[in-house]
C-alpha cells in the first residue's frame, strides 16, 4: 500500500514519518527531513537516512541562489547525496520505504523525482509526506494513483492519523510479517 501524509507547515508529517520509523524499527529506512534553528528562526532543512543517519544540509538561507525556495537556496547535490541514497537504501533492504518530503525543494532534483517514481512503482509499501498545494506533476500523478491513501493531518488528528497509517502498514505487512515494534524496543 501506498499512503501520503499531507498538511499545513509545521502540522507533524515529519513527526508521523518519524513515529512510524521508529515503531518499524530496521523493517522501514528512507529519508526524513528536519529543520535547522538559530534559536527560534528556522534557517534550513538537513536531510537523513534513517538507516546509517548520515545527514547533510540541502536547504538554508546562506546557500546560494542558483536554485532556490522561498528564503532558501537549495543543494540538490546534498539531497542525492543522502536522500536519494536513502531511498535507493530502502528499496532495496526493507519493507517500509519512508519518503519525508516531496516538495519544491526535493523537486528540483531529478534523481529524487526518479526514485519517488520507482518507490511507488514497486510492491514495498510507501509512507511519503507531500507539499499541500504543490501542483507538480509528480505529485499530481502520485495522489491521482489508484493504490494511494492520502491523509490530511493537521494538530488535532495526528494521532488518530499515526494509528490509522500503522493499521494499514499492519494489514499490508500480515503476509510479509511486519508487526510494529514496542517503543523503545
Amino acid at each position: 500500500m501506498k499512503i501520503l501524509i499531507t498538511g499545513k507547515p509545521g502540522c507533524g508529517k515529519t513527526t508521523l514519518l518519524a513515529r512510524v520509523a521508529e515503531q518499524l524499527g530496521s523493517r522501514a529506512g528512507g529519508m526524513i527531513t528536519r529543520e535547522i534553528r538559530e534559536g527560534r528562526k528556522r534557517v534550513g532543512f538537513s536531510v537523513e537516512n534513517l538507516l546509517t543517519k548520515e545527514s547533510a544540509t540541502f536547504a538554508h538561507v546562506d546557500f546560494p541562489k542558483a536554485k532556490r525556495v522561498g528564503k532558501y537556496g537549495v543543494d540538490v547535490a546534498a539531497l542525492e547525496r543522502v536522500g536519494v541514497r536513502a531511498i535507493e537504501q530502502a528499496l532495496s533492504e526493507c519493507e517500509v520505504v519512508l519518503i519525508d518530503e516531496i516538495a519544491p525543494m526535493e523537486l528540483y532534483s531529478e534523481a529524487f523525482i526518479k526514485v519517488v517514481e520507482k518507490a511507488f512503482s514497486s510492491p514495498k509499501s510507501v509512507v511519503a509526506s507531500i507539499h499541500l498545494k504543490s501542483r507538480h506533476p509528480l505529485i499530481t500523478s502520485l495522489k491521482s494513483r489508484n493504490d494511494v491513501i492520502i491523509y490530511t493531518i493537521d494538530e488535532e488528528n495526528r494521532d488518530e492519523v499515526f494509528r490509522k497509517v500503522m493499521e494499514v502498514l499492519r494489514n499490508e505487512g500480515e503476509d510479509s510479517g511486519i508487526q510494529a515494534e514496542q517503543a523503545g524496543g
